[in-house]
């Protein structure tokens, strides 16, 4: 099953200001962020939740938050 993702010249409304913004954010939208583009509203709670974890208050700094996520990422061998 594969999931049906728009593109950024084909998003509308809602999607395509999230598009911009990630664009804005990253300078182009990433996989990850259009697997979720058939749902925008999730998009844009988990765009919510990684600000909250990597800019939030937090014990931990942002470079050792920035460390973290790639450790977990290339232990799930991710290479984004």
């Amino acid at each position: 099953m594969w999931i049906q993702t728009v593109l950024p010249e084909q998003a509308t409304g809602r999607l395509s200001a999230f598009y911009e913004a990630s664009i804005r954010r990253a300078g182009r939208v990433f996989a990850i962020v259009r697997a979720m583009s058939p749902n925008p509203p999730v998009a844009e709670a988990s765009m919510g939740l990684y600000v909250a974890v990597m800019k939030g208050p937090s014990p931990l700094a942002r470079r050792q938050r920035e460390l973290l996520a790639v450790v977990v990422s290339r232990a799930n061998h991710c290479h984004y």
